[in-house]
């Protein structure tokens, strides 16, 4: 863990796994395990891009692995106002 890519994507990817495991502890779970590959996915791909001097291509790959959780799998959903 040397570069903020290393820090940034790990959180993201610990993020995902603390929704799914929330999501899929519920009597009736209705996310599947295949709709967290892409953003799990382009996590790893912005994490090696990004310590291999391609940060705009990796910072790129981050935005779009978050718009990714946001509008696909809607983390805030449910949620008491």
């Amino acid at each position: 863990m040397e570069t903020v890519y290393d820090w940034l994507t790990v959180s993201i990817f610990a993020g995902l796994i603390v929704l799914f495991l929330q999501r899929s502890s519920a009597e009736e779970p209705k996310d599947e395990l295949y709709q967290y590959f892409p953003p799990a996915i382009g996590c790893a791909a912005a994490n090696y891009l990004g310590n291999h001097d391609q940060a705009i291509l990796a910072w790129l790959i981050i935005l779009a692995s978050l718009a990714y959780v946001w509008y696909g799998l809607k983390p805030f959903t449910g949620w008491k106002q």
